[in-house]
């Protein structure tokens, strides 16, 4: 299979194409011809990227943790799907991804692909959509009637926030600036704050959850703004050594989770949620969309690449 994998024999890191093994479903899991994959650019920086679960080293890791295709082969005792089932997922962060014409996943890191999407369309929703989720409900669990303040509304795991939260009955506030603010108007939040010529401390009223996928001086910023009974979850990366006992308490990393895909499945074909995909390029563009010099003529979305 034609691959984008992360090359040991580079002088810097960095990402090639490459004919590899397809891979073979091991007991209780399951190949998957895939058709797109989403990008997360920061995750060739991150620690399963290079390293094994046991701390070895990982060599010709390929990247790309949420996609969506079709079943190709079932290994032993693998449940749930068939042959040519249209599925999308996320894999465990450890596993070869899927910038690839082929993966492996367990069942229970996949749903079916919600049938209003395309593959295309699909392969952006995994891994925001999920982080949302578990931040609105695992984490957070906000209740209906409460206000919520959303950095970084216009991104990817943003925009599933307000949506999530709207649903659910919630107040949202959300920081945004240029076209992203365009898209807080399409999302309908209750309130949206140029953050470039506005300091939200200032103008923004107590709210019971912060949502933070900034970090930093914004989270900093935002403790003062939790009422008593307030919490804060963020997924900001420099916040994963941070000492800091409150920093610590709202720190999470997303994991799958086949449940809440499959309700994430139907909220979509019912036209509760939408994704939003900023870029399509062929797998050859890999390496450019990792480095981020793939344009997105609306400023906003996810890239994704085409494999199929």
């Amino acid at each position: 299979m034609k691959a984008i994998h992360l090359a040991d024999n580079l002088a810097a890191p960095g990402l090639v194409l490459s004919d590899l093994a397809a891979p073979v479903p091991g007991e209780m899991e399951v190949l998957v011809k895939v058709h797109a994959a989403g990008v997360t650019p920061g995750e060739l920086a991150w620690y399963p990227t290079t390293h094994q679960k046991d701390g070895a080293p990982r060599h010709n890791a390929i990247p790309g943790h949420e996609f969506s295709g079709t079943i190709a082969a079932v290994g032993r005792g693998a449940l749930g799907f068939v042959l040519g089932d249209a599925i999308f997922g996320m894999n465990d962060w450890f596993c070869q991804g899927a910038t690839a014409e082929y993966c492996l996943a367990s069942p229970s890191t996949l749903a079916r692909k919600p049938r209003k999407l395309t593959h295309i369309e699909a392969a952006a929703v995994p891994i925001a959509a999920l982080t949302a989720w578990q931040a609105l409900f695992d984490h957070a669990r906000i209740e209906s009637g409460e206000r919520i303040l959303v950095h970084g509304g216009a991104g990817s795991v943003g925009s599933f926030v307000i949506q999530l939260a709207k649903m659910h009955g919630a107040e949202v506030i959300a920081t945004a600036s240029g076209r992203g603010l365009e898209l807080l108007a399409t999302l309908k939040v209750d309130e949206a704050v140029d953050y470039k010529t506005t300091s939200f401390e200032r103008t923004v009223a107590p709210v019971d959850v912060v949502f933070d996928s900034i970090g930093g001086d914004t989270l900093a910023r935002s403790w003062p703004l939790l009422t008593p009974t307030g919490r804060a979850v963020t997924i900001a990366s420099d916040n994963e050594s941070s000492t800091d006992p409150r920093v610590k308490q709202a720190f999470f990393i997303v994991e799958s989770n086949h449940e809440q895909l499959e309700n994430i499945s139907l909220l979509i074909d019912g036209g509760i949620l939408r994704p939003f995909v900023g870029a399509v390029v062929p797998l050859s563009s890999a390496p450019a969309a990792y480095a981020g010099t793939i344009p997105r003529p609306q400023g906003r979305g996810k890239t994704v690449i085409q494999i199929v």
